[in-house]
């Protein structure tokens, strides 16, 4: 048997399969005609017709989405807990995973106390008149944020942050090899997972499976957070949504992956003793 000498050798000989896939996705949930002070005076003015800007005014619905995101356990028997600090929200979703059938589901609803971009109202005065007026600025606060940890069929595990005050900010979380995985299974591709990838592909089906991946567009993420905030309670009303106070996505951080399987362990073996003897020597003359 002749074995590889170098990290290059292995990759180029010794490769049963490679995937690229996109992986871990940390998505911003925003109303993007809610990012400056203007805009939030035009929706509580000329949208909400109120005679001054205050967000003291959308405090009765701030209140009312609250109390929609704690009934919805109960109507829907789901749990719903409070993260303590220092708590990993993922391993408590790992928990509630390991006792989950598969099928599409919200697994529960986690509260907790979260610094969050808000904008709120300043008590000011006219320096000639001495007259008290609202002002509205940006800042940050402590508040409570709620996390929906949920099954889709199509994209499995993820989960959709919001903060419970105005403009009600967010996340979307989701995992792009665990959408692979679940779409591979829907269409008959025989594969063996891992934890967060693939181990195992029929050779006849690793472009299917790339094809899949490469699946994995803006159109399609879209297309779960609208499906699941028509399902959730929604601090924005359907008059708000068609005068287009609509929440939107950008990414806030995104992982990337490429899996290339070795055909035997001592394949893997070389390929890691080589290439942490060439990084050793990064950096010398030679």
């Amino acid at each position: 048997m002749t074995l590889p000498r170098t990290a290059a050798d292995v990759l180029s000989r010794h490769v049963v399969f490679e995937i690229e896939s996109t992986d871990r996705l940390y998505l911003n949930l925003y109303v993007p005609e809610l990012q400056r002070v203007g805009q939030v005076v035009g929706f509580l003015t000329r949208h909400l017709g109120f005679d001054i800007a205050s967000t003291a005014l959308v405090a009765p619905r701030s209140e009312a989405f609250v109390t929609a995101i704690r009934r919805y356990p109960h109507d829907h028997r789901v749990p719903l807990i409070d993260f303590v600090k220092g708590q990993r929200k993922d391993d408590v979703a790992h928990e509630y995973l390991a006792r989950c059938d598969g099928s599409e589901q919200v697994l529960f609803i986690g509260r907790a106390q979260e610094k969050t971009r808000i904008v709120r109202t300043e008590r000011r005065r006219n320096p000639t008149t001495g007259a008290a007026y609202p002002w509205i600025v940006t800042a940050t606060a402590m508040v409570n944020c709620f996390y929906v940890y949920a099954v889709d069929d199509d994209f499995g595990p993820f989960f959709i942050k919001f903060g419970s005050y105005f403009p009600y900010t967010g996340r979307l979380c989701l995992n792009g090899h665990e959408y692979a995985k679940r779409q591979a299974a829907q269409r008959g591709i025989g594969f063996t997972a891992l934890d967060n990838g693939f181990a195992a592909i029929d050779p006849a089906d690793v472009a299917a499976v790339q094809a899949i991946c490469d699946g994995l567009t803006p159109e399609v993420i879209d297309a779960l957070l609208r499906k699941w905030l028509a399902r959730l309670p929604h601090p924005f009303t359907p008059a708000d949504r068609a005068a287009g106070y609509r929440y939107q996505l950008s990414v806030l951080q995104a992982e990337f992956s490429l899996t290339q399987m070795l055909d035997k362990p001592v394949s893997g073996r070389i390929f890691f003793e080589q290439t942490i003897r060439d990084n050793l020597d990064i950096g010398r003359p030679d």
